[in-house]
């Protein structure tokens, strides 16, 4: 079990439903570009582009893809070569035997019940082989219409470096977050955190004295706050956050 900050947190910085709000919009000023690293045309490439995601990067993958969606362009072109070229085709991405066995098996699936499309409902989505909550998660979530919150490394580190959980398995943390981060904020919120994970809170090293959110953080290390003080969101601004695309 990692470190809980959470009693911290009351003790030092305040209740977490009172910080939620200002870290959402501090995250959001500080990385407006906070968006989906993957490159994808389609839902069946961002499909494909989660699945390959694992235990690798989102660098590692884009260089993959950008041959792999040459070649592969509908489900039945991934179930036209044999095995073993396909394994090739992804082996840089790491577990290749694995990706390519559950690619296959959710191209098979696709095929014979959804018509050659990816399905919209979470629950189809889940059916698919290889295919657990966090890839169906970011799915529904770029198309607009997420139903959960996305949790990977940086969003779980940072979600306990907050004090916003004291859980360490992702779906216990999911839960949590569900039940704190404003469902308006779903689809934005697990970017802000993966891409201020990224830049700002390494695992290792986080860079704690120029952090937006360290007077909101009961595990920063900064002695004075450098991070903005919370302002006041207008209705407009908070529409268009809520807006705003992963």
């Amino acid at each position: 079990m990692a470190r809980s900050y959470v009693a911290e947190a009351r003790r030092r910085v305040g209740p977490k439903r009172r910080r939620i709000l200002p870290i959402i919009e501090r995250l959001a000023a500080e990385h407006p570009d906070a968006t989906i690293a993957l490159r994808f045309r389609s839902d069946l490439e961002l499909l494909v582009s989660v699945m390959l995601s694992a235990q690798t990067t989102d660098v590692n993958v884009n260089r993959v893809t950008e041959r792999l969606f040459e070649k592969y362009r509908r489900p039945e072109d991934y179930l036209a070569v044999p095995l073993e070229e396909l394994e090739n085709d992804i082996r840089a991405t790491g577990f290749f035997r694995q990706k390519t066995k559950a690619i296959r098996g959710t191209m098979r699936m696709l095929v014979e019940e959804f018509d050659g499309l990816v399905p919209h409902r979470f629950d189809d989505l889940l059916r698919l082989p290889g295919v657990a909550r966090k890839t169906a998660n970011v799915v529904v979530a770029e198309r607009g219409e997420a139903q959960g919150i996305v949790v990977d490394t940086h969003v779980r580190r940072l979600s306990q470096r907050l004090g916003l959980t004291r859980q360490d398995d992702p779906v216990k943390i999911e839960r949590d977050l569900m039940r704190l981060v404003p469902r308006r904020y779903w689809n934005v919120f697990p970017h802000l955190l993966i891409w201020h994970g990224r830049r700002v809170c390494d695992a290792r090293r986080p860079r704690c004295e120029v952090c937006v959110v360290n007077d909101l953080c009961p595990a920063s290390r900064a002695k004075a706050s450098l991070a903005m003080p919370p302002s006041e969101m207008s209705p407009r601004s908070h529409r268009e956050l809520s807006r705003k695309r992963p």
